[in-house]
C-alpha cells in the first residue's frame, strides 16, 4: 500500500545470493531536512551505547489486503470469519532466508551472535551496538537532537546505508532518520493557557507534533451553568448531549451485556479521567451509572493520575468515557491507559502491549522507554515495572482521539505501524482515529513549506500545501470526521438534513495522503468525487493524483458537546467527540450481531463504503486551512465529512444481512 517514501534507495546493484560482505551499500533511507521543530545540538560520544533495531521485512504482506477483504468484503464468503492472533503471527513471520541473510551482514560487521537477539515471531532483531559500530555499519554519523517545544533530546543520523542485497529484506533500523515525539504533555500555568487565542486554526498546541496537544478537543474558556443545560431535543443546535445523539443517529440505549462484546477507548498519561467528573455527567444523563468506571487496563503504569487537575489534563479523557460509557451502557467500556507521568507513550507503546511481536522493534530514543530511567525513587507518578510487551487482549471496537500529521513520520514507520491495524482488522477489531479538527492543515494548524517528505512547516494562515493526519491515511482504519448541527435547526421538527460539516471552534480533518495508495474498497467513491466535484486546487496544495487514500470516512457530530470536567460543565469540541461517538454505535452494533449468533463486525470500511445509503449523505459546509477554503461537502463521500453520518437502524441491519 506504499505510494511514496523517503528511500532513496539506488539501483539493485547485486543479485539477492551476493554476499553482503561484498555488496556496495546503498542509501536507505534520507532526509534532506531535519523534521519540523528539532534542531542539531552535536555530535555522540563514539563509545556510548545504541540499542539498535532492524525490522525485517515481514512476509506474504503482497497477500495481506486480499485477506483481509476476504473477512471484511460484503460479497465474500469468508465475511466474518476473523482470524487467531496465532494465525496472523505465522502469516507474516519474515523468512528464514531473510534472518539469515541480515545475521551474516552483522556478523561480518563484527556483531556476535550473542549479542543479537530476535523478536518471538522473527519480526525483529535487536542488538547493543556502540556509536562508532553503528556509524561503520550504516555508513553514517549520528547527532543528539533537540526537540524545541519539550527540550526532548533524541539521537538519530540524516541518512544510512544497507548492502544492496539487504534492500528487500530490511524495512528500516532504529534509531535512524525517525523523528517520533511521545505523547505528553509539556506542563503550564493555568494562566499560561488562558492566555492562549481560542478559535478555528489559532489554537496553540504544546507541540504541533504531539497528539498530545494539537489533537486535542477545544472548549471555549467558559463553564456552563447547570441550570442553562438543555432537557430537550429542540435545542440540539445549542448543545449536544447523550439524547441529541440517539436522535440524531436513531438508536436508543443497549438492552443487553453480551459478554463477547467490548469497547475499548485508548489514553495517553497524563491525560486522565476524574471519577468525580463522571459522577457529575451520569447524574444528569445516566442515572443509574452513578458509580460506574471502566474497566482499567494500564499499560506502562498507565493510571488516571489526578496531580494535574485542568481541562488540557482532564478533558480529552472525560469527554471519550462520559459519552462512550453513557451510549453503549450497560455494555462495559475498557480504557487502555497507556504510558506513566513522566515518560509518556506513543502509538507503538499501545501496540506492544497488543503484539510482543511488535514490541521487539521499539527505539528507545523515540518510543517509551520502561523501567523509567527518569523515575525518582519515592515517586509513584512512574513505572518501575518492565516495558508491556503482549499480554493485553484487543477490544471488539477501539477508538482512539489523538493524532499525528502524516507529516511527522517516515512512511517506513508509518506503513510498518499501518500493518499492525491490518492484522488487528484480521482479528475482527474495528480501529477507529478522529481525522483532525484544522481542516486541511495539520496539527496546530501547521501546513506543508512545498513538496516532498522532508519540506518544512509553514504557519497555515500564510498558505502551504495541505496536511493529512495520521493514522487517519492508513487505509486499515476507520477516519472519523466531525459535523454539527445547523444553526438554528430543530432536529426535532426538520424535514432536510440537520447536519453540515462542522464549522464551530473546529473544521473536520480531511484530505488525501502523501503516503498510502487508494485501497480498492475506497477508489469508486474517490473517483467519483472527482469527477463529479473537482476541487479548486491543483498539485502545488495537495496530492490529486487521483490514486492515494481519501479521508475521513466516516463522520459524527463534534460540536458543543456538554462535558462534566474538573467538577464544572462545559462545551466540547473536536473529531476528538466524534470518534468514540461513531464507536459508541458500532458497539451496538456488535452487541445485535452477537446475540444473533453472529461475529463482531471488525474492518468496517468495505461494507460501509458498498452501502453509502446507510449513512446520512452530509452536503454542506468545508474544511478550510492553510489559508484556502479547504473541500466543500458534496453528494456522496467527499474529503470533509466522508460518507456522512451513521443512520443506526440502516447500519445494523447492512450488517445484520452479512
Amino acid at each position: 500500500m506504499l505510494l511514496s517514501s523517503l528511500f532513496v534507495a539506488g539501483a539493485f546493484l547485486a543479485s539477492s545470493s551476493a554476499s553482503p560482505v561484498t555488496n556496495p551499500l546503498i542509501v536507505h533511507e534520507k532526509r534532506s531536512n531535519i523534521p519540523h521543530g528539532w534542531v542539531k545540538r552535536y555530535s555522540v560520544d563514539g563509545g556510548a551505547i545504541l540499542p539498535m533495531r532492524i525490522a525485517l521485512t515481514q512476509s506474504n504482506l503482497d497477500q495481506a489486503h486480499e485477506w483481509l477483504m476476504e473477512v471484511s468484503s460484503p460479497d465474500s464468503l469468508g465475511y466474518g470469519k476473523h482470524w487467531s492472533a496465532d494465525k496472523i503471527a505465522n502469516a507474516f513471520a519474515p523468512s528464514e532466508e531473510h534472518v539469515h541473510a541480515v545475521k551474516t551482514w552483522l556478523l561480518s560487521a563484527g556483531i556476535t551472535t550473542e549479542r543479537i537477539a530476535k523478536s518471538r515471531s522473527m519480526g525483529w532483531l535487536t542488538f547493543d551496538a556502540t556509536i562508532d559500530e553503528a556509524e561503520k555499519l550504516l555508513d553514517t554519523k549520528y547527532h543528539v537532537y533537540e526537540h524545541e517545544e519539550t527540550g526532548q533530546p533524541h539521537i538519530a543520523c540524516e541518512e544510512y546505508k544497507i548492502p544492496a542485497s539487504l534492500k528487500d529484506k530490511i524495512d528500516f533500523v532504529y534509531p535512524s532518520v525517525h523523528f517520533d515525539v511521545k505523547l505528553k504533555i509539556r506542563q503550564e500555568s493555568d494562566s499560561q493557557l488562558e492566555n492562549r487565542k481560542f478559535g478555528p486554526g489559532h489554537w496553540q498546541p504544546w507541540n504541533p507534533k504531539n497528539p498530545g496537544g494539537g489533537s486535542l478537543p477545544k472548549w471555549n474558556h467558559w463553564w456552563l451553568p447547570h441550570s442553562s443545560i438543555i432537557k430537550d431535543l429542540q435545542n440540539c443546535d445549542q448543545q449536544i448531549t447523550p439524547w441529541c445523539l440517539r436522535y440524531l443517529y436513531k438508536f436508543g440505549p443497549g438492552n443487553s451485556k453480551n459478554p463477547k462484546n467490548s469497547y475499548g477507548i485508548v489514553e495517553y498519561t497524563p491525560q486522565a479521567y476524574v471519577p468525580s467528573d463522571l459522577d457529575l455527567f451520569f447524574k444528569n444523563f445516566s442515572t443509574k451509572q452513578v458509580g460506574a468506571r471502566p474497566t482499567l487496563q494500564s499499560i506502562d503504569g498507565g493510571y488516571s493520575q489526578q496531580s494535574q487537575m485542568s481541562f488540557n489534563y482532564n478533558g480529552e479523557s472525560d469527554l471519550d468515557l462520559e459519552y462512550a460509557m453513557s451510549l453503549v451502557y450497560p455494555q462495559s467500556v475498557t480504557l487502555y491507559q497507556v504510558g506513566d507521568n513522566t515518560e509518556g507513550a506513543s502509538f507503538n507503546d499501545f501496540l506492544d502491549a497488543l503484539d510482543s511481536s511488535y514490541c521487539a522493534g521499539d527505539d528507545p530514543t523515540q518510543d517509551a522507554a520502561y523501567p523509567d530511567p527518569y523515575c525518582p525513587t519515592q515517586s509513584q507518578d512512574c513505572y518501575k515495572g518492565p516495558k508491556d510487551c503482549g499480554g493485553f487482549a484487543a477490544t471488539k471496537v477501539i477508538s482512539t482521539s489523538y493524532a499525528y500529521n502524516e507529516h511527522d513520520l517516515t512512511p517506513a514507520y508509518e506503513q510498518r505501524q499501518c500493518n499492525e491495524y491490518m492484522k488487528l482488522g484480521l482479528m475482527g477489531v474495528s480501529v477507529l482515529y478522529s481525522s483532525g479538527d484544522y481542516g486541511v492543515a495539520g496539527n496546530g494548524g501547521q501546513c506543508i513549506d512545498g513538496a516532498g517528505p522532508d519540506a518544512p512547516y509553514i504557519n497555515g494562515t500564510l498558505g502551504g500545501r495541505f496536511n493529512p493526519s495520521f493514522p487517519g491515511t492508513c487505509p486499515y482504519i476507520t477516519s472519523v470526521g466531525a459535523t454539527q448541527i445547523k444553526p438554528g435547526t430543530n432536529i426535532v421538527t426538520s424535514r432536510t438534513q440537520p447536519e453540515q460539516a462542522c464549522e464551530t471552534v473546529i473544521y473536520s480533518g480531511g484530505g488525501f495522503s502523501n503516503v498510502f495508495s487508494l485501497p480498492s474498497y475506497q477508489a469508486n467513491a474517490v473517483q467519483t468525487w472527482f469527477r463529479e466535484h473537482p476541487p479548486p486546487y491543483g498539485s502545488d496544495k495537495f496530492n490529486n493524483s487521483q490514486k492515494t487514500r481519501g479521508f475521513p470516512d466516516i463522520s459524527a457530530n463534534g460540536a458543543n458537546y456538554v462535558v462534566a470536567v474538573d467538577g464544572n460543565f462545559t462545551l466540547v469540541y473536536g473529531t476528538s467527540a466524534s470518534s468514540p461517538t461513531l464507536g459508541s454505535i458500532l458497539t451496538l452494533i456488535n452487541e445485535a450481531r452477537y446475540n444473533a449468533g453472529k461475529s463482531s463486525i471488525g474492518f468496517i470500511n468495505p461494507v460501509a463504503y458498498a452501502h453509502p445509503e446507510a449513512f446520512n449523505d452530509i452536503t454542506e459546509g468545508g474544511n478550510q486551512g492553510c489559508n484556502t477554503p479547504g473541500f466543500s461537502a458534496a453528494t456522496g463521500w467527499d474529503p470533509v465529512t466522508g460518507l456522512g453520518t451513521p443512520n443506526f437502524p440502516r447500519l445494523r441491519d447492512v450488517f445484520l444481512r452479512m
